[in-house]
């Protein structure tokens, strides 16, 4: 039986022809990104805005309703509510954003609290309140803060990584394609004002692992063609390595789609934000990896020589020796 092949071993693409072009709208995407996010911000949600937590208990249930929960406390107006299992199957945690003008309005968020509590109480007798907080603007601009250094760090001991095992031009190139891969998704999320949750901190920080992975592939052909291909123009060689690793990647990423698509389309509501930015970063990390990535070793000047031992005085005179004798 013939094994389907969606990339033929023949496959020849001048990747490398249309680089500058490429980059140049890439830069204007990660410029218009961030743009969107100083001037729209970002739609924060519970867990980096504040609002109220309520601890609950389903005494007479195995498992706590949650599907139900979400449907009826979305119903109120308040948004889309985070509910989670908190210790046993049957005990939650629902936290929902307060309005902007009763966030600093104690009286007003108990309100709203209790509006919640009597919705629940009405649809569920066995219901157990636990706990009801309020999750402070304080609170909530640590949980930013920390995200914000999770991140960075992640970056950070990637570029590390890749110059370690690498050269230093690689972990420039990294660097930059995830830069660029994160920038277009912190974008999306600005522009089409999705919640920006814990929940899309993990997404991101998936998106930096999935085009990290996609690049050391394409790095480590590099490097192996770099020793094998001395004579040949650094740019060609750049498009052999993507071309011999595109087969690779498109299935890597098609089988990443196969799992994810009836998730965005059929998924709950709650997931849809973390579902789409990880097909977004599927695309964008694809894209980065072979347009990012492999054409700015042209830009730091590696060439076929770059990383070849250089030759001592020494060592020459004693190899011509041994070449006249």
């Amino acid at each position: 039986m013939k094994l389907l092949k969606l990339v033929p071993e023949d496959t020849n693409i001048a990747f490398l022809k249309w680089r500058v072009p490429f980059y140049v709208v890439s830069m204007i995407l990660i410029a218009a990104s961030w743009a969107l996010v100083m001037t729209k911000g970002l739609n924060y949600g519970v867990d980096f805005a504040g609002g109220q937590e309520i601890r609950a208990t389903f005494t007479q249930s195995k498992e706590a309703p949650i599907a139900e929960l979400r449907e009826q406390i979305g119903a109120l107006g308040y948004g889309e509510p985070v509910i989670q299992r908190f210790g046993a199957p049957n005990e939650v945690s629902i936290r929902v954003r307060l309005p902007d003008d009763v966030a600093s309005d104690k009286g007003a968020a108990q309100r709203i609290s209790n509006q919640i509590v009597s919705t629940v109480k009405a649809g569920h007798a066995d219901f157990r309140l636990d706990g009801n907080d309020n999750v402070s603007g304080k609170v909530s601009g640590e949980f930013r803060q920390k995200a914000i250094y999770a991140l960075l760090a992640a970056m950070l001991a990637i570029a590390i990584y890749i110059w370690v095992r690498f050269e230093w031009q690689f972990g420039v190139g990294a660097l930059f394609a995830l830069f660029h891969d994160v920038s277009l998704t912190m974008g999306m999320l600005a522009l089409f004002q999705l919640e920006f949750s814990l929940q899309i901190v993990a997404a991101i920080l998936a998106i930096i692992g999935y085009s990290l992975n996609d690049t050391i592939v394409v790095y480590d052909r590099i490097r192996e063609n770099l020793k094998k291909y001395r004579r040949m123009p650094i740019a060609e060689l750049l498009d052999l390595s993507v071309n011999e690793t595109l087969a690779r990647t498109v299935m890597t990423s098609l089988t990443l789609l196969v799992a994810l698509i009836p998730l965005l389309f059929f998924g709950p509501a709650s997931l849809f934000g973390l579902t789409i930015c990880i097909v977004l970063g599927i695309f964008v990390g694809t894209y980065s990896s072979i347009y990012m990535a492999a054409p700015i070793l042209v830009w730091l000047k590696v060439t076929s020589d770059s990383f070849v031992a250089k030759e001592s005085d020494v060592e020459r005179q004693e190899r011509l020796a041994r070449e006249r004798g």
